[in-house]
């Protein structure tokens, strides 16, 4: 018992109403929590994806600008699956354009997923911080 004193005696009053308040757990909340969890998970991927391809589409920005210096009768390697093609400068612009184009939907569709994505985390936080409390920690 006196241990149990000298414990309580370090926690604030607001740690002490929270341990005499426990709050139960119900199944809702456990599934919430892991969908938080997993949400989580999936907005790391997301982002991480969401940086590959923003630095994809900065290589290949970049390509297309040294190509405008090159001689317009020059033909450059560009790589179609995995090999490359001899092509005239001009066709190899269209393509990069065409690519730095596919990957700008690529980059919107992935922002749209992340948007969805932290709006619905948002509503779980906001449910289970109502909840719970300072009993819970949903930041990572």
């Amino acid at each position: 018992m006196e241990e149990t004193r000298k414990d309580k005696g370090n926690l604030s009053r607001e740690d002490e109403a929270a341990i005499g308040d426990e709050i139960e757990v119900r199944r809702e909340d456990q599934d919430k929590i892991n969908r938080f969890s997993t949400l989580h998970q999936k907005e790391k991927l997301l982002e991480e994806e969401l940086k590959q391809k923003e630095k994809e589409k900065e290589d290949l920005e970049e390509i297309s600008s040294e190509l405008e210096l090159a001689d317009e009768e020059e033909k450059v390697p560009y790589k179609i699956g995995d090999s490359f093609v001899s092509l005239p400068v001009s066709e190899v612009q269209e393509l990069l354009a065409g690519s730095i184009e596919k990957i700008d939907t690529e980059v919107s569709e992935v922002e749209e997923k992340l948007s969805g994505l932290r709006d619905e985390m948002q509503g779980l936080k906001t449910a289970l911080y109502g909840r719970f409390g300072r009993s819970i920690n949903l930041e990572a």
